[in-house]
């Protein structure tokens, strides 16, 4: 629940910071002792300055880093309960525990990497196209089937990976007139654009049997808003230490042929059709990276 507000927070805090920017996304605008020095500048070529101090020399910018996030606990659950033709893995109604019939559990806390290319397009405002990798993802649970008991082994587990495309914008605080803390410049920003996601088997082990779940993919709309500090290195780089929340929304195994073994293999396995089955994936955490401006 916690995590649940802090990414709506963020998505809040940067919606509001990006409309309260609308107005200063103009070449021509500068603001306080930026838009002084700008019309001080020389100017070789006998044109206007421009409006971003160092990144205006370097409008274009490069980004690349890594990233540590962790998920918000999720359920996976059947697309169509009722579904019978192919099978519905759990069915519908409640489980032992009370709760709507899945596997409840996380996506862990794993990292990636983090690429980006930008364009300052004002004193307030930098756009960028931006991609995040997570190449391994695992999945840990626990099924509440109605035959099992709290103590039984009802393990679920899982491995997925997700590349995440998105335009995104960022909004530089001490443009605004907000205090700057010394060296470090802070800025918001939201994003959004689409998710591709690649889940593996899914392995369920009761004290038995266990149930094999075919993999899947699914690409599908994502967001994301972060909130961070930026400190300069240079006259060309910058190093961005950012919280971020992303919703990569749904993940879903595949609607192929599934099987139950027996764990004492006296018994040959069975094989049966399975629908699909979904669970959310949102994740937050750290994101550090550099910026290189040409």
């Amino acid at each position: 629940m916690k995590r649940a507000l802090t990414g709506r927070f963020l998505a809040a805090l940067a919606a509001v910071l990006l409309i309260a920017a609308a107005p200063g996304l103009t070449l021509g605008q500068t603001t306080g002792a930026n838009a002084e020095r700008l019309a001080n500048a020389p100017s070789d070529t006998g044109t206007a300055p421009s409006s971003s101090g160092v990144a205006a020399a370097h409008a274009f910018y490069v980004r690349a880093g890594f990233f540590f996030d962790g998920s918000e606990p999720t359920r996976f659950r059947d697309e169509d309960c009722s579904s019978t033709s192919p099978a519905a893995l759990y069915g519908c109604g409640d489980g032992m525990d009370g709760a709507p019939l899945g596997s409840l559990g996380d996506f862990g806390t794993t990292g990636g990497i983090d690429l980006g290319l930008g364009y300052v397009t004002a004193a307030v405002v930098r756009l960028e196209a931006m991609v995040q990798h997570h190449p391994r993802v695992p999945f840990k649970g626990q099924a509440n089937f109605t035959q099992l008991q709290l103590t039984d082994r009802r393990d679920v587990s899982a491995e997925l990976s997700t590349l995440t495309g998105m335009l995104a914008a960022y909004v530089d605080l001490p443009a605004l007139g907000l205090p700057q803390l010394g060296p470090f410049a802070p800025f918001v920003g939201a994003g959004a654009g689409v998710s591709r996601i690649r889940i593996g088997e899914t392995r369920q082990e009761f004290p038995r049997t266990r149930t094999i779940v075919p993999g899947g993919r699914r690409t599908g709309f994502a967001w994301m808003a972060t909130a961070g500090l930026a400190v300069p290195l240079g006259e060309e780089i910058t190093l961005d230490v950012a919280y971020r929340y992303t919703d990569h929304g749904t993940v879903t195994t595949g609607k192929a042929t599934g099987r139950v073994e027996w764990r004492d293999r006296r018994r040959e396995p069975i094989f049966f059709p399975l629908a699909r089955t979904k669970a959310e994936l949102r994740r937050n955490g750290w994101v550090v990276s550099l910026r290189y401006a040409f």
